[in-house]
């Protein structure tokens, strides 16, 4: 995306939770079976906490029976995809494409048609009814 959104932390820290700022813009983890869309199957998009740009359609949500949100696929081009090698892992972070905001990570084991498994934080998203 061309116009990304240019914040600096402080201006981050004054628009987000002390928790979205921790998942979204410091890479943390929500803990397991803790987040308000896990288990959340309305009809709608989920965007971005933090810029508000559309990530995933509620079609694409599945419950992976792992602790988060999870997802077979992204609206095409809202998500960019970055090397983590933290935590002594080699794993695929998800990123906003519009914010840079950390969604969580995407998988090569998810048991839909895709074969894809975005893990994303509850608290990175919010959700917006069709």
């Amino acid at each position: 995306m061309a116009n990304k959104i240019n914040k600096t932390e402080e201006e981050w820290r004054k628009s987000l939770t002390s928790e979205e700022y921790r998942v979204l813009r410091e890479k943390g983890t929500e803990r397991p079976h803790t987040g308000s869309f896990n288990l959340h199957f309305e009809n709608g998009t989920y965007v971005c906490k933090g810029c508000g740009q559309q990530l995933f359609e509620s079609d694409s949500k599945f419950d992976a029976h792992c602790g988060w949100p999870s997802f077979d696929k992204a609206i095409k081009g809202t998500v960019d995809y970055v090397l983590d090698k933290s935590h002594g892992m080699t794993r695929t972070e998800i990123v906003c494409s519009h914010c840079d905001g950390h969604l969580g990570h995407v998988f090569n084991d998810g048991p839909t048609e895709t074969g894809t498994r975005y893990c994303v934080n509850s608290v990175s998203i919010d959700f917006k009814v069709v």
